[in-house]
């Protein structure tokens, strides 16, 4: 039984092969391109499907050329672009043919990855267990009326109009009042002579009261 089984299946194969073999051979050769900017579509892998899965490629000019069989079935598959095929027709008058491959992009919308700096689910947990919560906007208005923040701000910021009339008023008004009591504009404080007249008058009233 087992040697009639081999002998099957051994005619099978050999008349598998001379079927392959009677088919002529053919150079196929072509130029891929890309169908809506024509422009070239490099490194395209071409599958012969009919010759036992044959693998062949294209090069960066988008340029094939290869021997295959009238009627085997190529297929044509690139990253970012659909699957195209194509069948070597029979009864050729020439052991050549070329053709013009187009090739349509494919447009792949991937899902949305959202990422997170967390690596892990324990490092997420310790982060959210010490987080701190923001301040509430009665906390943010105490920390920008306080003094360290106003201190800041008036060491900083230039004074607007208001206060610039205000300061002016108050110069113009102890410059005033300076000029009645001292002519000069002099301190009295630095004058020797008046710590003269100042000692002198105590003096006087020391005696005065002596009497």
């Amino acid at each position: 039984m087992r040697n009639w089984l081999f002998l099957i299946f051994l005619f099978c194969s050999l008349s598998g092969f001379s079927q392959v073999g009677d088919k002529k051979l053919v150079q196929f050769s072509g130029i891929i391109m890309n169908r809506d900017s024509n422009t070239v579509v490099p490194y395209v892998t071409i599958t012969n499907v009919t010759g036992r899965d044959q693998f062949f490629s294209a090069n960066y000019k988008g340029y094939f050329s290869f021997v295959a069989n009238e009627g085997d079935t190529l297929v044509f598959t690139a990253v970012g672009y659909k699957r195209e095929g194509v069948v070597i027709p029979t009864n050729l008058s020439d052991n050549k043919y070329t053709i013009l491959m187009k090739m349509q992009q494919d447009v792949i919308n991937l899902p949305m990855v959202r990422v997170y700096p967390w690596a892990s689910t324990d490092e997420f947990k310790k982060e959210f267990m010490t987080l701190k919560f923001a301040d509430d906007d009665l906390e943010i208005a105490k920390k920008n009326v306080s003094r360290e923040s106003l201190s800041a701000m008036m060491a900083s910021l230039p004074r607007d109009g208001a206060e610039m009339q205000s300061f002016n008023f108050q110069n113009n008004h102890n410059r005033l009042v300076n000029k009645n009591i001292n002519q000069r504009l002099a301190n009295p404080l630095l004058n020797p002579f008046a710590w003269g007249a100042l000692i002198q008058q105590i003096m006087q009233g020391d005696r005065s009261r002596e009497q």
